[in-house]
């Protein structure tokens, strides 16, 4: 998966709603969406968390979508322990991780 692809699907998985990729005219892609519990207003949408390449947003998403401390977490050391070592793992490592536990993850 694309880190847009993957960004947009974790943010889901945390409650943001009406995510979507804003081209931008250097040809990259931002993702935005709505932050959970936020009106659909224009000033409320806001750039998705950086999972990919941001340990504290992937601990964040690890907290917010249980995983850390309930059934989910097993799966989820056991995709780390495929990754990498659980201990020094990347925030993209994570993330992978966290797509796979959730069966989230597509090619």
């Amino acid at each position: 998966m694309k880190d847009e692809q993957q960004r947009i699907a974790i943010a889901k998985a945390c409650g943001w709603s009406r995510c979507y990729l804003q081209q931008q005219a250097d040809l990259h892609d931002d993702a935005r969406g709505l932050p959970p519990d936020a009106l659909p207003t224009a000033e409320n949408y806001c750039y998705l968390p950086d999972y990919c390449n941001d340990l504290n947003a992937m601990h964040e998403a690890e907290k917010v979508a249980g995983i850390s401390n309930t059934e989910l977490s097993i799966p989820y050391k056991e995709w780390l322990d495929r990754l990498s070592c659980p201990h020094f793992a990347t925030a993209r490592q994570r993330a992978e991780a966290f797509l796979r536990t959730l069966n989230l993850w597509t090619k």
